[in-house]
């Protein structure tokens, strides 16, 4: 790095999905709570899982641009312009940049299925991200103070302290030094930033998980876990607990609590520390309250809160 780096924040959840995508679908564990990886890995379908594969080989963490296609050098991307440009992408284009990124001769073999059908992986990719963002999207939103007090932090660290103190603080996974900025991965290699801006993106992951793009020449790009997640992933974000817990009950104001996405009754068991006889129970006594719903889909019983529920949360929060 020739001179002292710029910094700029960007809060582009695509990359929260992606770094759940390689937790708890391509199993890169990076600190991903197990309900959450259960719960995320249940809701994507066959043709999704098949395409989160290559993510997921031993020793490679190189992937393709087509991955992120749109980055967050530029500003804020959502997760609908996401999908919507894979869905757009066309296959050739796919091919052309898997064999941009690896070079010439054969692919590593990960890739070489995604060569062969990439209109098939770009759906069931899109897919992917689109069924994980539905089950994260309500933690994004109660995300939402942690995200802007990073954007805070980093604002106020890099005028006080330099950009230095924030490269240096953002995950024990990177260093900052005399070298430049050293990232723990699992193919090591040098590359010179020059005079290149630096985007950081916070992300709502596992506390090791970390995601960055070198190749743009004006930019690069780092995502790392926002500071202060760990408080999401323990308990859902409350209303006041005493007046609900009079109402229905601690158990049940807990278990409405803990149901802020859909769940099966082994998740809520284990996340709740309950015996499934008294899950039952409570949970038998929320429907009966038009509280909960239940559904069968296969072998799982999935339980979600209903609009009635929704909205006697709201009034506790008020």
């Amino acid at each position: 790095m020739s001179s002292t780096p710029q910094l700029y924040v960007s809060l582009s959840p695509n990359l929260t999905a992606l770094a759940m995508i390689a937790d708890a679908l391509a199993g890169r564990r990076r600190g991903l709570p197990e309900v959450w990886r259960r719960a995320l890995s249940s809701r994507v379908g066959p043709l999704g899982h098949e395409a989160v594969r290559p993510l997921a080989a031993p020793n490679h963490s190189i992937v393709p641009d087509s991955v992120v296609p749109r980055s967050p050098i530029s500003g804020d991307v959502s997760v609908e312009e996401q999908v919507s440009t894979l869905h757009d992408t066309p296959p050739e284009a796919l091919v052309a940049d898997l064999e941009r990124t690896f070079g010439p001769g054969p692919l590593p073999a990960q890739w070489r299925q995604v060569a062969e059908r990439p209109a098939r992986w770009l759906h069931g990719y899109a897919g992917a991200i689109t069924d994980v963002w539905n089950t994260a999207e309500p933690l994004w939103r109660r995300a939402r103070p942690l995200l802007d007090k990073e954007v805070e932090r980093v604002g106020v660290a890099t005028v006080r302290g330099g950009p230095e103190l924030v490269l240096g603080s953002l995950t024990s996974r990177i260093v900052y030094g005399e070298r430049g900025v050293l990232v723990s991965d699992l193919q090591p290699g040098s590359f010179e930033l020059g005079n290149r801006k630096i985007v950081l993106v916070p992300m709502l992951a596992g506390k090791d998980a970390v995601i960055i793009s070198l190749d743009n020449p004006g930019a690069v790009w780092i995502a790392y876990p926002v500071p202060g997640a760990d408080s999401l992933w323990r308990r859902p974000a409350t209303p006041a607990m005493d007046e609900l817990s009079a109402l229905v009950g601690p158990v049940r104001a807990d278990l409405l609590c803990a149901l802020d996405q859909p769940m099966t009754m082994s998740m809520l068991a284990t996340s709740m520390q309950l015996a499934p006889s008294g899950l039952t129970y409570h949970c038998d006594r929320l429907r009966a309250g038009r509280l909960i719903t239940r559904e069968r889909r296969g072998r799982e019983v999935w339980i979600t809160r209903t609009h009635r529920a929704e909205e006697l949360l709201e009034l506790f929060r008020r």
